[in-house]
């Protein structure tokens, strides 16, 4: 499993790699991630996890607004352009085969407009469940 990112410092074997940043408080999240591992397999190492909980400032210092790292998923390419939401899943799916197809019809407008919906209204259910709303 690849390591957590433990500081904003990006060293040089982990610019070849996307930078996911996740609530690592949240279940469903991790569920998520662990999921997303078992699919990617080897491509699972093209990928750092960076647990976002207790890391206001460093999200900060990367220009994440904390708030909404915690309601949309944002992943840090390795260009270090940082992408949020939808943009942020398709990035990420792109890296695995099995999910491409996927990324692909994510990424047609209508669909994509839905799910924005969709994947915010959960996004404040979980929140209000965990009382962060």
């Amino acid at each position: 499993m690849p390591s957590n990112l433990g500081s904003t410092h990006q060293d040089s074997a982990d610019q070849d790699k996307l930078v996911v940043y996740y609530d690592g408080a949240c279940p469903k999240c991790v569920r998520d991630r662990e999921t997303y591992e078992k699919l990617a397999g080897s491509p699972s190492e093209e990928v750092c996890w960076f647990d976002i909980t207790g890391r206001e400032s460093q999200l900060q210092e990367l220009g994440i607004d904390p708030q909404k790292a915690l309601s949309e998923l944002h992943v840090r390419d390795t260009n270090g352009r940082i992408v949020s939401e939808l943009d942020a899943y398709i990035l990420l799916m792109n890296k695995v085969p099995l999910l491409k197809p996927l990324a692909w019809i994510i990424g047609l407008p209508l669909i994509r407009l839905l799910l924005a919906r969709l994947y915010h209204w959960l996004v404040d259910r979980r929140l209000r469940i965990r009382g962060l709303r």
